[in-house]
């Protein structure tokens, strides 16, 4: 009795969310005339206000703006209701979203333009690989189903390619402010374009060509873009967070054998695996230098100015110095 079901916390909602809307949007609903757009994550998020820019038409709200993790959020009933009615909903499409297709089902409007990036992405879209001396997860997986790497807004490549069909959606739920928004699209495409162009003269450039995660690692679409290898402790979407002591091992003596002068970790990591990494290497003077996934972005720092780019351009920064 320790645990309800998914499905039976969704039935419970969907009757909430039932007894919510008859209530509230017959009068909500005529008193705004906005078209609401919902976006899972932060990047999604960014991209679509990038192209918007000022509108009176449109409202553009954030999921997860308090910060949770893409793989351990589950929606509240709040979440859903506003998801239920919204014209406009993205999300990265990947196994974290499992949730989105109960949610969806039982939404109040059935014109709903529902964006799946990972959909839209179609063949560049990346499964999740064990990489030598990797710790596999320790859970009984459907081997016949692959699991797919949704860390896709690592890549700027695939960030030009989302972008252009969430301007496809957005002009056709306001065709009359479409040409502004294809010009706001082309004149952030080239931005991406400058960003994706700096990425690759660093990397080309560099000495060094191989990156070292003490940590979980989803930057396989980043590291893809730019002909980098990598070595990592777990899988990007892995929920483990104890590595064994082969696995520290092998990373340290990847760390010798390939002269590497730093270890990674992502945002909001602790750095005692990669300090442990270290620590059984033959430098212990070697350097932990974090990056930053994007998948924590909160709505403080949001309000501070941070953009998707502007945290692209600190791993490119971070990056520089780790390479050189």
């Amino acid at each position: 009795m320790k645990y309800i079901s998914k499905a039976a916390v969704f039935i419970i909602v969907a009757v909430l969310v039932f007894c919510f809307s008859g209530c509230t949007n017959a009068d909500s609903l005529k008193n705004s005339d906005k078209i609401k757009i919902i976006c899972t994550t932060f990047s999604e998020y960014d991209w679509t206000r990038q192209i918007v820019g000022e509108s009176d038409r449109i409202e553009i709200n954030y999921l997860l703006d308090n910060g949770v993790d893409l793989h351990n959020y589950q929606p509240t009933m709040a979440d859903i209701i506003e998801i239920s009615d919204c014209d406009m909903f993205v999300y990265v499409g990947g196994a974290s979203d499992e949730w989105v297709e109960n949610v969806l089902s039982d939404a109040e409007n059935k014109d709903m333009k529902v964006i799946d990036l990972i959909d839209v992405l179609g063949d560049f879209v990346r499964e999740e690989e064990i990489k030598e001396g990797m710790q596999p997860e320790d859970e009984e997986e459907n081997e016949d189903e692959p699991e797919y790497d949704e860390h896709i807004w690592l890549s700027v490549r695939n960030a030009e390619i989302c972008c252009e069909a969430l301007c496809d959606a957005v002009c056709e739920l306001d065709p009359n402010s479409a040409e502004k928004y294809r010009k706001s699209l082309e004149s952030y495409i080239y931005e991406l374009d400058r960003l994706d162009y700096d990425i690759a003269s660093v990397t080309e450039n560099a000495p060094t060509k191989t990156l070292l995660f003490g940590d979980r690692y989803p930057f396989r679409y980043f590291t893809d873009d730019y002909n980098l290898d990598y070595y990592a402790a777990f899988v990007g979407c892995s929920s483990e967070t104890e590595a064994s002591f082969r696995t520290i091992i092998g990373l340290s003596e990847k760390l010798d054998a390939l002269n590497l002068d730093t270890v990674f970790i992502i945002e909001n990591s602790s750095d005692r695996l990669a300090k442990a990494v270290i620590e059984n290497s033959s430098d212990r003077n070697r350097k932990v230098m974090t990056l930053n996934s994007i998948q924590s972005v909160t709505a403080e720092k949001v309000k501070k100015g941070v953009t998707y780019i502007s945290i692209m351009r600190d791993n490119l920064d971070t990056l520089t110095e780790a390479l050189y």
